[in-house]
C-alpha cells in the first residue's frame, strides 16, 4: 500500500467553463509557491498533458476508470511519489461518462476522484445566472454524497452585484467558495476541430500561463484550497503496459503527436528505447529500429509536406519490408495510399495500406473503443484484446485492406473503422490506450 500525497480534482458541470484555464493557473501558482505539483489528467485526452508540464514543470498522466484496470490505475498513479500536491484535471462535466462499466467503471471524472481520495473543486461559470449557481454547486454535491467534494471557483462573474448574489446563494448551502473570477476576454486558449491547438504550437505559452497564475492569485485562496487536497492509498498491484519492440523509432512533431504519456513512459521503463524522428523535416526513421510508429496528430493539416517528403516515404517503405510499421489515427492515415484535405484537394501518403481518407466532407469520430484484434500488431498477438479511444473527423472513402480487428464502441456496439493490415504494416483510427489482462 502506497500513500498518495494530497491532491484535488479540479472539474466543472460541463465542458467550456474555464476549467483548463484555472488547471494551468493553480499548477503554476503552486509551483511557484515552491511545492512539487504531480499533474494527471482524468479521460483520454492526449493534449492537456502537455500543457500541465508546461504548467507545473512534471509530466502529467491519464488516468482513465472505462479502459484502465486497477494495476494500470495503481502504477499510473504512484507517478505522484516525491510530489507535495497532486492536482488533477476532469473531463467533460464532472460525472460524464457512458452508459456501460469499462475495465473499473464509467470513465467519469467522479470515478477518478473517489478512486484517488482527491476533494473536487467544480468551477462554475457564473456568466447568465445568479443564486441558480447555488442549486448547480448543491446539485453536483448531492448527487454522489460520498464523493469528496471542496468547494466551488466562480468564474466569469461580471461585477460586485453579481458575485454578491451568487454568495448569497452558496452560502446559503454552506459550500465554500474558494474563489470569485472576474470576466476577461483575453483568458482563452486557442482552438482547433480537436480541441486546445497543441502546447508546443502556442506562440507564447509561458506567458500565458503566468498570466493565469497571477489572475488566480488575485482572486482565488490558494491556502484554502491547499487545505481542502486529500487523497486516499494505492492498494493492489501496479502494471505497466509492455513495449512493443526493443527500439522504436517514434514520428515526433507538430504532424504526429498524439501518444498516451503513461504509453511512453512505460516503454522506457521496461528498458525500450525511443527514437524520435519527424516526417515534417522529411527525416526517415532510424535504419537500426525494429518498429516505426506513427502516432496521431494533425496530418491533414501538413498533408502536402508530408506527400513530399521522399525521405521519410522511402524510409517507411524499407522499414516495411522487413519489420513492422503501426499508425495510429493521423498515423493510420498518413500510412495509407491519400489524404484529401478539406479544399477536396488529393495528397498522396506513403502507400503502405489502401486508405483513403477525406476531410472535405467532415463526419466526426469521438468515443471509446474495445477491439479484439483479428491479426497481430507490434506487441500484440492475434486475439488480444485492447482498450483506446477514437476522436476524428475523416471520412473513409476506400479501405481495401484485410481489417485488424473487431472493433465496438463503449457499449458493444460495432463500429466500422476496424483498422487495416497488409503485410508487416497495421494501423488503427483509435489510440491504444491498455490491453486487458487474460
Amino acid at each position: 500500500m502506497t500513500e498518495m500525497p494530497p491532491g484535488l480534482m479540479v472539474s466543472a458541470p460541463a465542458s467550456g467553463t474555464g476549467k483548463t484555464t484555472v488547471m494551468l493557473g493553480l499548477l503554476r501558482a503552486l509551483a511557484e509557491d515552491g511545492l512539487v505539483v504531480q499533474p494527471f489528467k482524468s479521460g483520454p485526452d492526449y493534449i492537456d498533458p502537455a500543457f500541465h508540464f508546461a504548467a507545473a514543470g512534471r509530466a502529467s498522466f491519464n488516468l482513465d476508470t472505462w479502459s484502465m484496470e486497477d494495476g494500470l490505475l495503481n502504477a499510473i498513479g504512484q507517478r505522484a511519489e516525491g510530489a507535495d500536491i497532486v492536482v488533477a484535471e476532469g473531463s467533460m462535466g464532472l460525472y460524464d461518462g457512458v452508459a456501460t462499466e469499462g475495465l473499473s467503471g464509467f470513465g467519469s471524472s467522479a470515478e477518478t476522484a473517489a478512486r484517488m481520495g482527491w476533494p473536487v473543486v467544480l468551477v462554475v461559470d457564473a456568466g447568465g445566472q445568479a443564486q441558480s449557481a447555488a442549486a448547480t454547486a448543491l446539485g453536483f454535491r448531492a448527487y454522489r454524497p460520498e464523493l469528496p467534494f471542496a468547494g466551488v471557483i466562480l468564474n466569469r462573474v461580471a461585477s460586485p452585484r453579481h458575485e454578491r448574489l451568487i454568495r448569497r446563494g452558496i452560502e446559503a448551502v454552506d459550500i465554500p467558495v474558494l474563489g470569485v473570477l472576474p470576466r476577461r476576454g483575453d483568458l482563452t486558449l486557442p482552438e482547433r476541430h480537436l480541441g486546445l491547438i497543441q502546447a508546443v504550437e502556442h506562440p507564447d505559452l509561458e506567458t500565458a500561463i503566468a498570466g493565469y497564475a497571477q489572475f488566480l492569485r488575485a482572486h482565488v485562496d490558494l491556502d484554502a484550497i491547499r487545505a481542502a487536497a486529500g487523497s486516499a492509498p494505492l492498494a493492489g498491484s501496479r502494471v505497466m503496459p509492455k513495449p512493443p519492440a526493443q527500439r522504436i523509432a517514434l514520428a515526433r512533431d507538430a504532424a504526429f503527436s498524439f501518444t498516451y504519456p503513461h504509453l511512453l513512459d512505460a516503454w522506457r521503463a521496461a528498458g525500450a528505447e525511443i527514437l524520435p524522428f519527424s516526417p515534417l523535416a522529411d527525416e526517415a526513421p532510424d535504419a537500426e529500429a525494429d518498429l516505426v510508429w506513427l502516432p496521431g496528430g494533425y496530418p491533414e493539416l501538413h498533408a502536402g509536406p508530408l506527400a513530399a517528403a521522399e525521405r521519410f516515404r522511402a524510409g517507411l517503405r524499407a522499414h516495411a519490408e522487413t519489420r513492422p510499421v503501426h499508425g495510429e489515427c493521423g498515423g493510420y492515415m498518413a500510412l495509407g495510399a491519400a489524404l484529401i484535405d478539406k479544399e477536396g484537394m488529393r495528397h498522396e501518403m506513403a502507400g503502405l495500406l489502401g486508405l483513403v481518407t477525406s476531410y472535405e466532407t467532415r463526419k466526426f469520430h469521438l468515443g471509446y473503443r474495445r477491439a479484439v484484434l483479428t491479426s497481430g500488431m507490434p506487441g500484440l498477438a492475434p486475439g488480444a484484446a485492447l482498450r483506446g479511444h477514437e476522436f476524428h473527423y475523416s471520412t473513409i472513402l476506400d479501405q481495401p485492406d484485410a481489417p485488424l480487428a473487431q472493433v465496438a464502441d463503449a457499449d458493444g456496439n460495432p463500429v466500422p473503422e476496424t483498422g487495416s493490415v497488409r503485410g508487416n504494416v497495421t494501423g488503427t483510427f483509435f489510440h491504444l490506450i491498455a490491453e486487458e489482462s487474460a
